[in-house]
């Protein structure tokens, strides 16, 4: 396998596109099986043709993509100014089945269409799959949840396109196309292995509850007591600099897999808090929460986030040759001090690898053997030989 990735921030598309074609396809030596590509919508006008440009520059027929706040490239990430990053990839002995999702309502509820009529039974073994959707047409979560019934143990990575602050001002690339709805994604399979890293970038604090009563998104109950009860047993706990963080944004995490003698972090699904209810002592979560599943409270800060990211990718043992980031687009200068943090912490950890990626409004990643919507997180596909 072989791997190539260029960035370019210039401002007149035409450029834009020759500089990372040229340097792109340049460093791959050969044409490519996969091109991926996202592009600031400073871009946008020109996007008609910029699939099929780029797709007869490199030449593949197999190219996704899609429009982004901001972009990723090789240890650098380019904040809301005009970029265009590629990757490219030569995968000898993988399929890659691209497709156009779409979800339909149904008189037996919704389904999603446009899945090859090879992918409707069985997948095949070791398959993962890229998904990147439009956040106004594309009901992500529901389409993981059916993936983790249907097909459990398959990985989804990927993002929702950013950017836009209505319906129809995101596009998705696929081929020669630009989409304006829906989702394109790619089936993966074969001599390759996706290795997926998800930083959800928030730890633990105070100890761990049962829900004893809830209702949809509402933790009403938590060890039998009411809810606010027990966050307010966590806080007058904790040191002055954490309450400073329960008091700026508060999150709720739900153990994933219960069969487990201790819980650390990593083993929890990070969800917002978004709301108490100080009559009734209930709080709003940003999910559906039931009875008998066991949740603690999170905090988020940058160094949690740092420390968590580094921690994850130092467990990386085999190298691999590229790399896509699909990182948060409340993350960068947002959260971090210093710019480039996600990516500079890619090549720190794994070297200057061939990286590309965006700044998503919803990253798509597995946790605990189950795929997920998340938001400030860094979730990332790693190429390895299977």
């Amino acid at each position: 396998m072989r791997f190539a990735s260029a960035l370019s921030t210039k401002t007149e598309t035409n450029k834009a596109i020759e500089d990372v074609c040229r340097s792109a396809a340049s460093q791959l030596g050969g044409p490519a099986d996969l091109a991926v590509v996202f592009v600031t919508r400073d871009h946008r006008t020109s996007e008609d043709t910029l699939a099929a440009r780029i797709a007869s520059a490199v030449d593949t027929s197999c190219l996704i993509g899609c429009t982004a706040e901001s972009v990723v490239g090789t240890g650098v990430e380019v904040e809301q100014q005009p970029a265009i990053s590629l990757w490219l990839a030569s995968l000898p002995n993988v399929s890659v089945i691209p497709m156009h999702l779409q979800f339909q309502q149904t008189s037996d509820g919704g389904t999603v269409v446009g899945w090859p009529d090879d992918l409707l039974q069985e997948w095949p073994a070791g398959a993962s799959l890229m998904i990147l959707g439009e956040p106004f047409s594309f009901p992500a979560d529901w389409l993981l949840e059916k993936i983790n019934e249907d097909h459990p143990g398959v990985p989804v990575i990927g993002g929702m396109a950013s950017g836009a602050a209505e319906p129809g001002e995101n596009s998705l690339l696929l081929g020669r196309q630009d989409i304006s709805e829906g989702a394109v994604a790619l089936l993966i399979h074969g001599a390759v292995k996706l290795r997926t890293i998800v930083s959800q970038g928030c730890r633990p604090i105070g100890q761990h509850f049962v829900i004893t009563a809830a209702e949809q998104n509402v933790i009403q109950q938590l060890g039998g007591r009411p809810a606010i009860e027990r966050l307010q047993e966590v806080f007058a706990q904790l040191p002055t600099r954490e309450q400073l963080l329960v008091q700026q944004g508060l999150h709720v995490g739900r153990v994933v897999s219960e069969y487990q003698d201790r819980f650390e972090q990593g083993d929890f699904l990070v969800r917002n808090v978004i709301g108490v209810d100080q009559e009734s002592g209930a709080i709003v979560v940003g999910d559906y929460m039931r009875p008998g599943q066991t949740v603690q409270f999170h905090v988020r800060d940058r160094q949690t986030a740092d420390d968590e990211l580094r921690q994850l990718l130092a467990a990386v043992s085999n190298g691999p040759g590229g790399a896509l980031l699909f990182t948060c687009n409340g993350r960068g200068t947002r959260l971090f001090q210093e710019p480039h943090h996600d990516a500079s912490c890619v090549s720190h950890a794994l070297g200057e690898i061939p990286l590309a990626g965006f700044f998503a409004q919803g990253e798509l990643g597995p946790v605990g053997g189950k795929n997920f919507m998340h938001g400030f997180t860094a979730s990332l596909a790693l190429f390895e030989p299977a």
